[in-house]
């Protein structure tokens, strides 16, 4: 960043960290203490739908990658496409298997960074339950490296727990690295798992 930017304010974007997906597990521990929400084992990467064989093939390889586990107790990975044209690849797990699901979500981002697609790349999230058929899912900003707190408010319609949202960030701040512009915590309304 040169003297020019910092005189007209323009501040360099924050670069993804995928290491940061590796903290869930941790935080998951402190979410369930402060707000009795637990893993339900599923998480999804979203990301925007790119045309053409390479971007094929890179996507067949990844969920290749994924069934081939062993260890994975459920159906396997998942692709599907929401309203808007976006892509979800949603992984399921036990629920006690969150540090595997982190391991399916950092896979999927890596590979798709690593073969070109990282500018395709949204966000990717984990699901939580509490009580009352409560839903929360801490979701990862891809482009600005940050998490932040999605909760649907059960029944119909589209509307957020902006009360639970902000005490979850409260909660999380030690463990996870938050987004503070709150204006980035755009709402993931159909997501696969939640």
């Amino acid at each position: 960043m040169g003297l020019l930017d910092i005189l007209l304010g323009r501040t360099k974007p924050a670069l993804p960290d995928l290491d940061q997906l590796f903290a869930l597990p941790s935080a998951a521990v402190t979410l369930e203490a402060a707000a009795g929400f637990t893993p339900t084992g599923t998480g999804a990467v979203c990301f925007a739908t790119v045309e053409g064989a390479a971007f094929e093939q890179t996507h067949r390889e990844v969920q290749a990658l994924l069934d081939a586990d062993a260890d994975r107790d459920g159906p396997p990975v998942e692709l599907t496409q929401d309203e808007f044209g976006y892509s979800w690849l949603l992984s399921r797990r036990s629920p006690e298997q969150l540090s595997e699901l982190v391991n399916d979500l950092h896979a999927v981002n890596s590979s798709m960074e690593v073969n070109g697609f990282g500018p395709q790349l949204l966000c990717s999230l984990a699901t939580f339950q509490g009580e009352g058929g409560k839903r929360l899912a801490l979701v990862y900003l891809y482009k600005r490296g940050t998490f932040y707190p999605f909760a649907p408010l059960p029944g119909s319609g589209q509307r957020r727990d902006n009360a639970l949202e902000l005490q979850v960030k409260a909660a999380l701040g030690g463990d996870l690295k938050m987004e503070q512009d709150l204006s980035r915590w755009f709402p993931v309304w159909g997501a696969p798992g939640l």
